[in-house]
């Protein structure tokens, strides 16, 4: 008996300082520097955010200090945001990304074996210049809905809109090569074309377009709506209460060889859910919050809207 509990106490002595070391490990996550009310970061202004608040949560709940590797997502027509994200994973900058939509093609296998980081801080020429060997991709559970909504122009406000047939004769802004863009434009074999003007992410401003009364209404992530209402208080443009019924939920994403990390994430946005607390941070950041649809992971986007 003696025997055994000294080994037992040997045990716990080896198992102490690892234990230790792990909870002084940081929890480093990637977020978004400029897609609020998600997540902000800007010089001279405190982070924020509803994927910051979560975070911070998260870390929190797991006994370990936050650590938010910041980069940047540019929106343009050659962008990848799937390779951007794994990059950021494969090269250890993170261990997972926040806000990743839960999509089967965003979780596939990579079609490429390497891919290039996005801007991140702390970059130097060299990560701007390197490519980095892919990894797969594991999703936690999820932990909002980002649905498509349609926003209406001044001259449309008030406009019942229960499907996007009824955008019908309205003046159509989108942005070219977005979802919004593949929706509208396929809608009933193409029977809005003619209404629809395609503004170049990056280089026009689609809801500022939209609220000067160039146009009559765009659909559009529900979440940039958000944040140019909490920008611009007096904005001419509303919300619809529209959503098209085909939408994506936003989870964490990591890498599947860090399964034990990603499923201890997920038993956190498990509790965090069932106490509210995760409505309650989107409540803070200005963020038009819904919880989770199923299912949880969406399958082919393209031909479901085409079936449509």
């Amino acid at each position: 008996m003696r025997r055994r509990l000294a080994a037992l106490a040997l045990l716990m002595m080896l198992a102490a300082p690892a234990t230790a070391a792990w909870a002084a490990d940081p929890l480093s996550i990637c977020l978004d520097e400029d897609r609020p009310p998600l997540s902000a970061h800007h010089k001279g202004r405190p982070d924020s955010g509803f994927d910051v608040l979560l975070a911070q949560a998260i870390a929190d709940r797991m006994g370990r200090p936050l650590k938010i590797q910041w980069f940047e997502s540019k929106l343009d027509e050659d962008s990848s945001p799937q390779l951007e994200a794994n990059a950021l994973l494969s090269d250890g900058r993170c261990s997972l990304i926040g806000g990743y939509a839960l999509t089967a093609d965003s979780l596939a296998k990579p079609g490429v074996k390497t891919a290039r980081l996005p801007d991140f801080t702390g970059a130097t020429r060299d990560d701007r210049r390197r490519r980095v060997a892919l990894g797969e991709l594991a999703p936690t559970r999820p932990y909002v809905y980002a649905p498509m909504t349609v926003v209406l122009g001044p001259k449309a406000r008030g406009r019942k809109i229960g499907d996007i047939g009824d955008l019908a004769g309205l003046r159509l802004a989108v942005e070219s090569g977005s979802l919004g863009d593949a929706i509208l434009m396929s809608f009933d074999k193409g029977r809005l074309i003619d209404n629809i003007t395609h503004l170049v992410p990056g280089r026009h401003d689609l809801l500022g377009a939209l609220d000067r009364g160039d146009y009559d209404a765009t659909l559009i992530d529900l979440a940039r709506f958000d944040a140019h209402r909490a920008a611009h208080p007096d904005t001419a443009i509303a919300a619809s209460g529209y959503y098209y019924p085909i939408g994506a939920n936003r989870g964490y994403v990591g890498l599947a060889s860090d399964a034990p990390l990603v499923d201890a994430v997920s038993k956190a946005l498990t509790d965090l859910a069932a106490q509210g607390k995760i409505a309650e941070f989107g409540k803070q950041a200005g963020l038009t919050y819904l919880p989770p649809h199923e299912p949880a992971i969406l399958g082919d986007v393209w031909t479901k809207i085409i079936q449509r």
